[in-house]
């Protein structure tokens, strides 16, 4: 299906990767929504806990609600519509959820980087500068950190969607799962020059702010742990372990997303492919609930401790009815 239009007046684009899904449809359902359910449960519940007990207001704990705040956004951009797609015999999107759907997950991955590199320059300050570590990071500077990262984000990728608005489509199929900015300026036959200039200054910004921090922070941790005593190695590991686990798998979803959009990958079995395209915004939300919550004692105890006391809740009142 080809269009010669301006992309105002376009009405949908088609999805091919869905042709594999054959009679695995509701296999495929059922999994997706019980990923679903499991990301929206574990992190609501994380929010849950944070904002409640007031022991965890604090910068670290504010950044770690603001990702998973983050996670339920991203994976709710990609999720129902996905269970939508699976069921459907008719594989089309329309072209205004199609940029909806484009802008809620690139945004998703702005806010993810960005978060990521705060929270390594504020376990930075926590290991190698404690003394100073609550005059240098208040709870309103935190705030106003994760405000400032929500609010660039979304208005750093709502130019670079008004930007592909004015330009014209010569085609509408969309070779993937779900759709990506870059797979629709690859379907664009106008001249794109201003798209690709404000686009590699994007990304240069996207990347290197937030990878400078990253940087910093490491290195002087490290320099810290190799020098220090084996009580603050031990604080290091454990304060750390989380969250560089979580960088590096955001890093690996990054480098299947661009291998996927920039690369010619119509060699590859389509269970790969589609693999691939589902891992950016699958294992991120999963992982994040599962690494923070085991891993910081802080809302470990405070999970154990809500269940505890709705387990002991409950029995009273079976007691108090017999």
């Amino acid at each position: 299906m080809m269009l010669n239009s301006t992309l105002s007046t376009l009405s949908f684009f088609v999805l091919g990767a869905y042709v594999h899904v054959g009679n695995l449809k509701y296999f495929y359902f059922l999994l997706t929504a019980m990923l679903y359910v499991v990301i929206v449960v574990a992190n609501t519940s994380l929010i849950v806990v944070i904002c409640v007990n007031r022991s965890l207001h604090e910068p670290m704990y504010m950044f770690l609600c603001s990702l998973f705040v983050n996670e339920l956004y991203g994976s709710t951009g990609l999720f129902p519509f996905l269970l939508l797609q699976i069921l459907s015999d008719i594989h089309t999107v329309s072209a205004s959820a199609c940029f909806l759907q484009i802008y809620c997950l690139y945004t998703y991955a702005n806010i993810e980087f960005c978060t990521l590199a705060v929270m390594s320059y504020d376990r930075y300050l926590a290991i190698c500068c404690p003394l100073q570590y609550n005059t240098r990071m208040t709870p309103d500077r935190a705030v106003v950190f994760i405000i400032v990262i929500w609010l660039v984000c979304f208005v750093k990728f709502l130019i670079t969607l008004s930007l592909n608005l004015r330009l014209t489509l010569c085609g509408n199929v969309i070779n993937n799962l779900y759709c990506r900015n870059y797979l629709i300026v690859k379907l664009m036959c106008s001249d794109t020059r201003v798209n690709n200039i404000y686009g590699l200054c994007a990304i240069a910004v996207t990347v290197v702010v937030p990878l400078l921090p990253i940087l910093f922070s490491y290195m002087k941790i490290f320099q810290v742990c190799f020098s220090g005593s084996k009580q603050t190695r031990q604080k290091a590991i454990s304060t750390c372990t989380p969250h560089l686990i979580s960088l590096l798998n955001f890093f690996c979803c990054c480098t299947f997303e661009i291998i996927q959009s920039r690369f010619d990958t119509t060699s590859r079995s389509s269970v790969l492919q589609n693999f691939l395209s589902l891992y950016f915004v699958l294992l991120q939300p999963l992982l994040n609930p599962v690494m923070y919550g085991l891993q910081m004692s802080k809302i470990r105890n405070t999970c154990k401790h809500v269940l505890c006391y709705k387990l002991l809740a409950g029995r009273r009142d079976q007691m108090q009815m017999c």
